[in-house]
Formats: structure tokens, C-alpha cells, sequence
């Protein structure tokens, strides 16, 4: 249906807000059973909601997102659900307040229907969890769906909800949107706020929001003051091309899906590759060091080693183990490699209006993966998965993915286009343009 078909169904009378989202609480159901792609789902609250929406459509007074059933990711605080940021450490956890996004969200008049999983603290790209159970990826349950928003991906992608709200520090709102096959959207550095957000790696984190389609997102985003541009200027954007990111290749076929969709957006838009020679040196080791240091500072200033090693599970106790071992020469390094890298991206894109790129460098591995072979190289489903997407949280540049078929497979792949730090409107705007030229071959006249 999508959102925006939902808001008119809403507004001209053809279902109620009580209807649509009773709809939604049961198809979250099923997706917890089948995939455990929610860790709460709050009926009492939802059902409130919306009884609310449906007098405020009565009285004609609906607000820009009346009525319409989203999740949120359980590492975001919802004021009276328990969030338990993907840990045991946290089990029952209920906030008190909502988190800025959820409260801008709420007041626009979206209902929350439940809370999304998460890897645990974020801190992952598998959506996985010895305590709670791994979630699944709807297209193929024998693999992982991404993360770490990955129960978001996977409820967007098995009809659960048209729309919600992860976090994205490395890719973890574009990475499990690739690999479900929905769109995942990363905005600017510090454009949507991150209080209520439990922290991963502040100067690295972003909210990010899901959708079935860019309108979905783009509704969302126009809602919270993200405007897309009235102009048709996107018809003259210059393309900057980059195939791949070494040391990790393309596998075949994510290689075909992306040349395909290349050749099509060539038709369309001046097209130039990138030389990516020297551009992202250094970047993803400059990350890993970010995240570990940060991370291991937020959780040793909430927690002592007793609860961490007996509540946290072994993956994340064996990196707060590395994380002591770091000092502050290290963060230095990394800040200054961030700096040079940052310098090097915006020089790249003194020449071109948008990056073009694939989200991730192969489909979604299965679950019990802990390697990733493509070609001559194999590394761990981290690296393989986060080497295309790091690199934009690192400079803060907005991103956004979206689905590309890959032929006889079921198993989707994904473009990524990063735009200049500002620029998100325009990115949404060109996004849902190269959508329907990729999907039908034809484009939006107007908006």
C-alpha cells in the first residue's frame, strides 16, 4: 500500500486508524514468530493511538503522519515499552521519556506500534542473539537479514510495517536494508537527533529511517523538516561512479545487478568513474578504532566488569576487552585519518553532485557465516558487509539504499548514492527518480 496510499485511505474515510493498525499489530505478530523480527509489540499503547487519529480525522484536524503504524528499533527509548537495546543486560529496562525522534514522530502523529531488534548495542551486522534468537531475513530464513537493524528490515520486508526507525554508525540502517531488499536511508551527521539513542559510537552515530519505497522514507523525512526540493534539477546531477572499495571485490552477482542498473542511470544522467585510488585508505581501520574506543567508553561509564561479563554476551565482552587495551594515541590516529579522508571525499565530490555505489558487496550470507568469500578474497561477514557503507558515517555524508533485482536470484542487491553533507532532500528527491527508472524505465514528472 505504502504510506502515502495509507494517509489518503486514512484521510478519505476508507479505513480507520484503529483498523490499519490492528492490522499492523497482527502482521508484527506473525513476523515475531516467524522471523523474531520484534522484541515488543504494545497493543494497549498502539490501540490508544490510534483512537486518537480517528478523532482527529473526524474533526479534521489530522497531523502530517495521522494514523500510520511504524516500529522503532529496541536500541531507541520508548517511554513505557521496554527497551532493551538488544542485551539481557537490560531485560524489563522501561524508559521514562521518549527519545527526540519518537517524540517528533509521536507529535506528527505516527503510532508505534512495537520495537524492532537489534544486534546487541548495535554492535553488529547479523541481527543475532545467543539470549533472544537470531532474527531471519523474510527472503531466505537460512540467512541473515543485516544489521544492526535488521528486525526493521526484516518487518518492512515481510509486510509487517510500511516504515520505521533504526540507527546507522557503520550501515546499520543501509546494510540490512540491502540485503532484505528495502530502502535504508542515512541522513547528514547531527541532522536528526540522537538523545534516547543508546550511544554506539557518538561521533559515528546517526538515526536513519526504513521504508518499503523512497516515498515511504520521504514522507517520514518531509514530516521531521527534511524537505525535497521543488525543481527538476536532478536531471542535470553529474554521477560519480565507484564499482567497488578495496581489498573486498563484488561477487557476480551484485557485479551484474550493478553494472545493469549503471547502464540504465546512463541513459539518464552524465555518468564518470571515480578513481578511488588513495581515497579510502586507511578509512575502515580509522572506523574500527572510532567505534571500539567510543563504544568502550560509553559502556565502562555505565557499567562495571561484574554486570558487563555476567549480563553482555561473549561478542561484546571480548571487545570491551579490546577496547581497554586502546589509549588515547590511537583515537588521535583515527580522528586525523577521519579528518584526511573527509578532506578527500569532499575534493571527489567537488566534481560530482552524487556518489553511485553498490550498499554491500555481496547478498546476505547465512546464518552461520562467519567468513565471506568473493573471488580471492575472504574476510569476516563484518568487513565484507561495512566496507562500503563505514566510509560515509566516518565523514558524515547522507546516504541512501535502494533495491536492485539480481536476475534469477531471490536474493536482492542494492545501490548506494551519497550526496554532500546539506543535501538531503535533494538525495531522497534523486533516490525515488532512479528508483522507477530502475524498476519501470520512466520517471516522475512532478512531485
Amino acid at each position: 500500500m505504502g504510506l502515502r496510499n495509507a494517509r489518503d485511505a486514512l484521510a478519505t474515510r476508507q479505513i480507520t486508524a484503529t483498523a490499519l493498525t490492528e492490522q499492523a499489530l497482527e502482521r508484527a505478530e506473525a513476523s515475531k514468530r516467524l522471523l523474531n523480527a520484534f522484541s515488543a509489540i504494545d497493543w494497549d499503547r498502539a490501540l490508544k493511538a490510534a483512537a486518537e487519529s480517528d478523532r482527529r480525522y473526524g474533526e479534521r484536524r489530522p497531523r502530517p503522519l495521522e494514523g500510520l503504524p511504524i516500529a522503532v528499533k529496541d536500541l531507541i527509548d520508548t517511554k513505557g515499552m521496554e527497551t532493551r537495546y538488544g542485551s539481557a543486560a537490560y531485560l524489563g529496562h522501561v524508559p521514562a521519556a521518549d527519545a527526540d525522534i519518537v517524540n517528533t514522530l509521536v507529535e506528527r502523529g505516527a503510532i508505534i506500534i512495537g520495537k524492532t531488534t537489534t544486534h546487541e548495542f548495535a554492535w553488529g551486522v547479523t541481527t543475532a542473539s545467543a539470549r533472544f534468537g537470531d532474527t531471519l531475513n523474510p527472503l531466505d530464513h537460512a540467512r541473515i537479514p543485516g544489521g544492526s537493524s535488521g528486525g526493521a528490515a526484516a518487518a518492512i520486508a515481510h509486510g509487517a510495517i510500511m516504515a520505521g526507525v533504526g540507527t546507522d554508525t557503520g550501515g546499520s540502517v543501509r546494510i540490512p536494508a540491502a540485503l532484505c531488499g528495502v530502502v535504508g536511508y542515512k541522513p547528514t551527521l547531527g541532522t536528526l537527533s540522537t538523545r534516547g539513542v543508546f550511544p554506539l559510537a557518538p561521533t559515528c552515530d546517526h538515526v536513519g529511517l526504513l521504508g518499503e519505497q523512497v516515498d515511504d522514507v520521504l514522507l517520514l523525512a518531509d514530516a521531521i523538516d527534511i524537505k525535497v526540493p521543488e525543481s527538476d534539477a536532478w536531471l542535470s546531477a553529474r554521477l560519480g561512479v565507484i564499482r567497488d572499495i578495496a581489498p573486498v571485490p563484488l561477487s557476480p552477482e551484485i557485479a551484474v545487478a550493478f553494472d545493469g542498473a549503471m547502464k540504465r542511470l546512463a541513459q539518464v544522467f552524465s555518468c564518470v568513474n571515480v578513481s578511488t585510488s588513495g581515497l579510502f585508505d586507511a578509512v575502515f581501520g580509522a572506523f574500527a578504532s572510532i567505534v571500539l574506543i567510543e563504544g568502550g567508553i560509553e559502556h565502562f561509564r555505565r557499567n562495571d566488569w561484574d554486570r558487563i561479563s555476567t549480563h553482555y554476551s561473549p561478542e561484546t565482552v571480548d571487545r570491551l576487552k579490546r577496547a581497554e587495551t586502546m589509549d588515547l594515541r590511537a583515537y588521535a590516529m583515527a580522528q586525523q585519518a577521519r579528518r584526511d579522508f573527509t578532506a578527500r571525499l569532499h575534493e571527489v565530490m567537488s566534481t560530482v553532485d552524487y556518489l553511485v555505489l553498490p550498499t554491500c558487496p555481496c547478498t546476505a550470507p547465512h546464518l552461520d557465516a562467519g567468513t565471506v568469500s568473493i573471488g580471492a578474497w575472504t574476510g569476516t561477514v563484518r568487513e565484507a558487509l561495512m566496507t562500503y557503507t563505514a566510509p560515509f558515517n566516518v565523514a558524515g555524508f547522507p546516504a541512501i539504499s535502494i533495491p536492485l533485482a539480481t536476475g534469477e536470484s531471490s536474493l536482492p542487491a542494492a545501490l548506494q548514492i551519497v550526496a554532500k553533507p546539506g543535501d538531503d532532500g535533494a538525495l531522497l528527491q534523486i533516490a525515488q527518480q532512479m528508483e522507477l527508472m530502475l524498476r519501470t524505465g520512466t520517471v516522475h514528472e512532478s512531485y
